[in-house]
């Protein structure tokens, strides 16, 4: 969905989401949901309780930002400031602080300058998101950016997107190698390719398609589908290794 957090708005005339989750947590069979492309202004702690008192939503939460300068963010047409975003995702780790947090970013959008991206890199540096994911800007005719006159250089929006992920892969590394000890809980994906005893799989902090995985070692066949604890032993800028727990055993 977009605007997942304003479900409920046609609906019922208001913010429903904490309703729907605590429906689908009654629902048998199901061990994790996940919420993406929640807008920051939309969230606020009804939203939080229903996370924090139903244990199958994962502390997960993809927010797209988009920027973190005023200007463009105004430009944008985003009704977000940066002391806003700032507060917000504050208040999330306050109440959850295991959460993982998620945004997408926008590089060289018109106008933007130097020093605009200069802090949209120490912004990045300051939430330290868990997961982030980048493009440059492209130019879409219909849309209003598209007739702005300060359109930035393809070259000018590779290298700004290029030292932002730059950013957040040091950002994740150390994040990562952080994580080696640590007991995660493990969705099975599958098995690699080639490699009889590893297999692939993913935890809360990630998302299909667009987060990282863990690659899991195991001595016994781990079928699709299947949650295991795994003792993480190594660690890749975006990627785990770790090697299955056996429970029966403790």
């Amino acid at each position: 969905a977009q605007e997942t957090v304003l479900y409920g708005i046609d609906l019922y005339g208001k913010k429903s989401l904490g309703k729907l989750l605590d429906a689908l947590q009654a629902i048998d069979g199901i061990r994790w949901i996940r919420l993406l492309y929640c807008y920051p202004e939309e969230i606020d702690d009804t939203l939080i309780d229903a996370i924090l008192r139903n244990n199958k939503i994962c502390h997960y939460l993809d927010l797209p930002i988009q920027h973190a300068n005023d200007e463009i963010l105004q430009r944008m047409g985003r009704r977000m400031n940066r002391a806003r975003l700032v507060a917000i995702i504050g208040h999330l780790r306050e109440r959850i602080p295991d959460i993982a947090l998620r945004t997408t970013l926008i590089c060289g959008f018109p106008g933007e300058t130097d020093a605009m991206h200069g802090e949209l890199i120490d912004f990045v540096r300051q939430m330290r998101f868990e997961r982030l994911g980048a493009f440059p800007y492209s130019r879409e005719e219909g849309t209003a950016a598209y007739d702005f006159a300060d359109q930035i250089s393809e070259e000018t929006k590779n290298d700004r997107y290029d030292e932002l992920m730059r950013t957040q892969q040091e950002l994740m590394r150390e994040a990562n190698f952080r994580r080696i000890g640590q007991e995660e809980l493990v969705f099975i994906e599958g098995r690699i390719t080639g490699e009889e005893d590893v297999y692939v799989g993913r935890t809360y902090r990630d998302a299909p398609d667009v987060d990282g995985y863990v690659f899991v070692e195991s001595p016994v066949e781990l079928m699709s589908g299947r949650f295991v604890r795994a003792r993480i032993t190594e660690a890749k800028e975006y990627d785990l290794i770790g090697e299955w727990i056996d429970e029966s055993a403790e």
